[in-house]
């Protein structure tokens, strides 16, 4: 291919010039072209001094990065590119390469910076110029580069330039290799000057904003010679009319993470010389095309991430020289063929999310030919994959990567498992595996550094002895036998860098050995078995950034901790005594914490007032233990808090005015305490993110204030048991997150997915149908508004039955009067409904008959009348949900007097006709004085508060 033809030239000329360099047998630099160098560095920021050699004695043909031409001593060439690439770690076992943090951090120290200086043009005979991986902080791309007329390769990439690309590039006709990718911030309003560059043979525009050049694919057609197109990520939209194309000999094709629409045009199918194809993320819709069976040169097939629909194309086989191929995240479905293993030059295979429905034994079966030979990566997660793993396992000899996480295989693990040598990760979790494992499936794995075999039934059995080959930066063993004892062999684990085993029925205390064990651990998951004893003090534990130490029997005081620590998990616990010392030691450092739990503990005394250094915290959760007095102010330093759990302890006084900085707070929970005062109007005001606001179980008295309204994400409102009193206000319907199913978590929670093992990190106890129920999975879903055991008076405002999504609505206990709002049925998705225990009067509306998910109903203890409406629903609930009232009709015994046909009454003038306007009127004095005085003789609650007032 001429691509490589042209790589190849460019490295002779470097090579060739380079020996010419080190002998003395060319001329020194122009003295014109050294000075221009010298201005070029002067403008540039060099932190790694990568350019010291640039002196002004030296001859500049012997600088770094410098290339010149053997006879005539000028500048050819200038090598300026970061000689560290991090993104160079391609296969799934670096990402777990401790030495990763290293090259990357080398990486960014080696970065060039500040100005491209003019001084460039004086090198007349420049035809390379390599500036990527740097960093220069966003500038513009000179437009002065596209003068440079002699330019036949130019690398910007990765570079951090950004504005619109200068269409004077365009005047480069001489150039072969252009890549301006990876500057995020590049854009071109039109893609016309790349007529202009008719020998381009590699075009690399990938992540640069094209969505206004909506005439990108005639210009590139112009380009007949090219060989590369990159173009992913540049906001395409649908293809433009092509009828054939021009770049016919094109050999690879980057189009992934676009929006190209629904179908792969038909001029694609005519580049026969395709190697590279990548057209993943770009919701192609329908059927795999087959026309995509002409390209049988590809070497790389990436269609991951649509929406084909298909099954396994009967033409793959025709792939003889397939490489990669990614069919995951499509909707394609149905076994994988067995003509699949004649693609005898597979190395990576990814099927992960496609519905084969098929035993895994089949599958190794299908790999076990000529494939096992080359076969390096394979990705069968959540492929739907059943049946027992065979000893066909181990014919995969060169596989590096194993993934057959969330199927349904069954059994033991093969000992041929041993025999997988090249074997880097291994991800077997999220089955129905059983059985055991010992140290005959590790014995030769000298290469594994992940494994993973998490949510199975596997019991881990080594001798106490057993030193294992191998070295694991990550290790998942969640819900496996492992315990009692944690085992001997993991305190020769010295590059974990993630270890995961909670649920591991471990019977054990974690001392400093075991701490100190692991001098690369960040993150460390022990939590829900029955450790117990002290928790040893974690200043020393530098290294560690997440610990999850939740549902165990620890007990004792609080341990310090390192100020890098970001997420602690210490919930359900025994933990006792201040938190004091364990919040306030290094006070004056700033803490790294972003998750705090220390709920369902046995903690008291005063929570401290040193949250200052406490600023980068999103979630707190202190919950359900003896903390008392009031709420320090510095909680107010607490600026990026996402969610506050203070609930169930006995914190009293008012709702500091710091707190109203916490713009972002979306949970608060300050639920059976005993906070006094009036609710602060400035929650409304200053807190517009507020999802969850519970303050259930307190003293707060006075009115609602109607700041509240404002709060339009508001899924949640629990007030229930305080002294409120006067209406329920009006603007109700402003909460709009009750109105329509907005996702109020995903808006305002951005890390809302970032739990452990890709759980919720939020909950609630919340009241649902009379009852406290605990929420996690589902709680962004729930809507609820509970204003029960109240004094609230005044009739239920007609505005909250526009709140459509309300799933549980409580009124109860309260003063209200008027009549339940006829609309009531507006309330589609109400599942629970309690106005018990007020005033109410008047019939039960009949659109009630419309709440058809209604399953807990209380309308008892009011002053209703008539007939309940005949609905499926209404009749189903138990009489005891209508008592007190003066209601008739199933379900309750008491049935309906037919109303009178005044029709069919015969007026014949009898001189003794009953006048029932005069009997009328002693029996609706009786009715009503009963109406008011029998509820205050009957109910204990109101007679007091009749009493009081």
């Amino acid at each position: 291919m001429s691509i490589v033809v042209l790589f190849l030239e460019l490295l002779a000329l470097a090579t060739i010039n380079i020996c010419f360099c080190n002998r003395n047998t060319h001329l020194n630099c122009i003295e014109s072209e050294r000075e221009a160098l010298l201005r070029f560095k002067h403008d540039l920021k060099d932190p790694s001094n990568r350019l010291t050699s640039w002196n002004g004695d030296g001859d500049c043909c012997s600088w770094a990065g410098v290339v010149c031409d053997k006879l005539t001593g000028r500048v050819l060439q200038l090598h300026l590119q970061n000689p560290w690439d991090p993104y160079n770690y391609t296969d799934i076992g670096s990402w777990y390469d401790v030495e990763y943090d290293s090259v990357h951090e080398a990486y960014e120290k080696s970065m060039l910076g500040g100005k491209i200086n003019p001084s460039l043009l004086d090198l007349k005979d420049l035809v390379y110029l390599n500036l990527s991986n740097n960093d220069f902080e966003g500038i513009q791309i000179p437009r002065f580069l596209g003068s440079m007329g002699k330019l036949r390769y130019l690398d910007l990439s990765r570079a951090e330039f950004s504005g619109m690309i200068p269409h004077q590039l365009g005047n480069l006709s001489d150039l072969k290799y252009l890549d301006l990718s990876f500057s995020n911030h590049l854009y071109a309003e039109n893609t016309f000057w790349l007529s202009g560059l008719s020998l381009l043979e590699h075009l690399g525009l990938s992540w640069v904003n094209l969505s206004t050049s909506s005439e990108w694919l005639q210009a590139i057609n112009n380009l007949s010679v090219l060989k590369v197109l990159q173009l992913s990520g540049c906001r395409l939209y649908n293809f433009p009319p092509l009828p054939i194309a021009n770049f016919s000999s094109l050999s690879v094709l980057h189009l992934s993470d676009n929006n190209l629409g629904d179908t792969i045009p038909s001029w694609m199918f005519g580049l026969s010389d395709l190697v590279f194809l990548s057209l993943s993320d770009n919701n192609f819709q329908g059927p795999i095309p087959d026309g995509l069976q002409n390209l049988t040169s590809l070497r790389h097939f990436d269609l991951y991430f649509n929406n084909f629909n298909s099954t396994f194309p009967n033409w793959l086989y025709k792939f003889s020289h397939l490489e990669y191929l990614d069919l995951s995240e499509n909707k394609i479905e149905g076994r994988l063929p067995r003509s699949f293993g004649t693609l005898c030059n597979l190395k990576s295979i990814y099927l992960f999310g496609v519905k084969l429905n098929q035993s895994v034994s089949e599958v190794l079966d299908i790999f076990s030919g000529c494939i096992s030979e080359g076969l390096q990566f394979l990705d069968l997660d959540g492929s739907q994959l059943f049946g027992h793993l065979t000893d066909k396992l181990g014919k995969l000899k060169n596989l590096v990567s194993l993934n057959l996480h969330n199927n349904s295989i069954r059994g033991s693990i093969p000992f041929s498992m041993g025999k997988l040598l090249s074997l880097e990760y291994l991800d077997l979790s999220y089955n129905k595996l059983d059985g055991t494992i010992s140290e005959i499936h590790f014995a030769n794995l000298t290469k594994l550094s992940s494994f993973s075999a998490s949510q199975n039934s596997i019991t881990l059995t080594f001798s106490p002895d057993w030193l294992p080959p191998f070295q694991l930066m990550y290790l998942s063993l969640d819900s496996c036998f492992l315990g009692p004892k944690f085992p001997s062999w993991l305190h020769s684990q010295k590059n974990l860098d993630k270890l995961e085993i909670s649920n591991s029925r471990i019977v054990d205390t974690i001392s400093n050995r075991f701490l100190n064990s692991f001098p690369h651990i960040t993150y460390l998951n022990l939590s829900h078995n029955q450790i117990h004893g002290e928790l040893p003090n974690l200043v020393n534990v530098a290294t560690l950034e997440s610990l999850f130490l939740n549902s165990n029997n620890l007990s004792g005081p609080l341990p310090l901790i390192s100020s890098k620590l970001m997420n602690l998990d210490l919930s359900n616990n025994s933990f006792s005594g201040s938190i004091s010392q364990f919040l306030c030691h290094g006070k004056n450092e700033s803490k790294n914490m972003e998750l705090l739990y220390l709920k369902d503990n046995v903690l008291s005394g005063e929570l401290p007032n040193c949250w200052m250094n406490y600023g980068k915290l999103h979630y707190l959760n202190l919950g359900n233990n003896n903390f008392t007095s009031h709420l320090p102010t510095s909680m107010g330093n607490l600026t990026s808090l996402i969610s506050l759990h203070l609930h169930k302890n006995n914190l009293s006084g008012i709702i500091p005015d710091s707190l109203k900085s916490i713009n972002n707070l979306a949970i608060l929970d300050l639920s059976e305490n005993q906070f006094f005062a009036k609710i602060p109007t400035w929650i409304g005001e200053s807190l517009s993110s507020m999802i969850i606001l519970n303050l259930r179980s307190n003293k707060f008295h006075g009115v609602l204030p109607v700041e509240l309204c404002r709060l339009s994400s508001l899924q949640i409102l629990d007030l229930a048991e305080n002294n409120l009193s006067g209406t329920i206000p009006r603007c109700v319907n402003n909460f709009s997150a009750m109105i329509t199913m907005e996702d109020s978590f995903s808006t305002n929670i951005p890390e809302y997915m970032n739990g452990t093992d890709g759980q919720l990190l939020e909950e609630a106890s919340l009241v649902m149908k009379g009852e406290i129920a605990e929420y996690r999975s589902i709680l962004n879903l729930v809507r609820i508004l509970d204003f029960s055991k109240n004094n609230f008076s005044g009739e239920i405002p007609l505005e909250v039955t526009n709140l459509k999504v309300l799933q549980s609505l409580n009124l109860s206990h309260n003063f209200l009067t008027g009549r339940i709002p006829r609309t009531i049925g507006a309330m589609i998705s109400l599942e629970s409904l309690d106005c018990s225990g007020n005033l109410l009067s008047g019939e039960i509306p009949s659109s009630t008959a419309n709440l058809t998910f209604l399953s807990h109903l209380n309308l008892s203890n009011n002053n209703l009348t008539g007939r309940i409406p005949l609905s499926t629903q209404l009749q189903s609930f138990d009489a005891s949900c209508f008592d007190g009232n003066e209601l008739c009709g199933d379900p309750l015994p008491k049935n309906c007097t037919p109303m009178p046909n005044h029709e069919e009454r015969e007026d014949d003038g009898d001189e003794h006709e009953v006048n029932w306007f005069y009997v009328s009127m002693p029996i609706g004095f009786v009715v009503g004085f009963w109406g008011v005085i029998g509820p205050v003789v009957v109910n204990r609650k109101w007679r007091y508060k009749y009493v009081i007032s």
